[in-house]
C-alpha cells in the first residue's frame, strides 16, 4: 500500500484520507507465470498497476510470431489500452513472464476518481502522456534505427528487464530475430 501511495504521490500528493479513499477502488489480484491477463477478444474493464512481477503485451501477427507490444513490470500500468478505453474486445494478450502481484482498477472506478479528485485526474493524464510519448520513441526507433541501434536503446531504457525476459521474447520487442540478437549484443 505504502509503495502506491509513493507512485501516486510523485505527481500528486494526497492527504490520508484521500489516498484510502483511493485506495478502496483497487482490487488485489495475484497470477501465476505464464497465465493471461488479457487475451485477445476479452472484454477489457480493468487496468492493472504491477506491484511485482513482469509483463507482457503482445499480439499474433498473420504469420502466427508473437509481436511483443510492450512490457510492464514494478510501478508500471498494463492494460489493452484500446479495448479499456473504448470498450472494444482485446487485440492484445497480456500475458505474465513471471508471478505478479496486481492492484486492478476498473474503468467505471477509474473515471468516478478522476471526476471526484482533479489528483487523480492530473496523476492520470501525465501517466498516459508518458506512455504516449515513449510509445511514440519506440515507434521512431523501429522505424528509424537498425537493430544494433534498438538494442543499444533497449539496454539504456530498460536494463533491468535483460535478467528478467528471455532472449526471444526481447528479440521479439525488438522486431529482430532471436539469432540476430545473439549476434549484435556481443561485446
Amino acid at each position: 500500500m505504502e509503495e502506491f501511495r509513493q507512485h501516486i504521490e510523485k505527481l500528486s500528493p494526497l492527504t490520508d484520507e484521500k489516498f484510502n479513499y483511493i485506495f478502496s477502488f483497487f482490487k488485489s489480484k495475484i497470477i501465476k507465470k505464464h497465465r493471461f491477463l488479457i487475451q485477445e477478444g476479452d472484454a477489457v474493464h480493468f487496468e492493472y498497476w504491477v506491484m511485482k512481477g513482469c509483463l507482457k503485451a503482445s499480439v499474433i501477427s498473420e504469420d502466427g510470431k508473437d509481436r511483443i507490444i510492450r512490457f510492464a513490470m514494478e510501478d508500471w500500468w498494463i492494460s489493452d489500452y484500446d479495448a479499456y478505453f473504448k470498450k472494444r474486445t482485446a487485440t492484445l494478450n497480456v500475458e505474465c513472464l513471471e508471478d505478479c502481484e496486481l492492484l486492478v482498477l476498473s474503468f467505471d472506478d477509474r473515471e468516478k476518481l478522476c471526476r471526484e479528485l482533479p489528483e487523480m485526474e492530473y496523476f492520470f493524464r501525465k501517466k498516459i502522456e508518458g506512455a504516449y510519448a515513449a510509445f511514440q520513441r519506440r515507434l521512431v526507433s523501429l522505424l528509424c534505427n537498425d537493430a544494433k541501434e534498438r538494442y543499444k536503446i533497449f539496454l539504456q531504457q530498460y536494463p533491468m528487464l535483460i535478467q528478467r525476459v528471455p532472449k526471444s521474447i526481447i528479440a521479439s520487442y525488438l522486431g529482430i530475430s532471436r539469432e540476430t540478437l545473439s549476434r549484435i549484443s556481443k561485446p
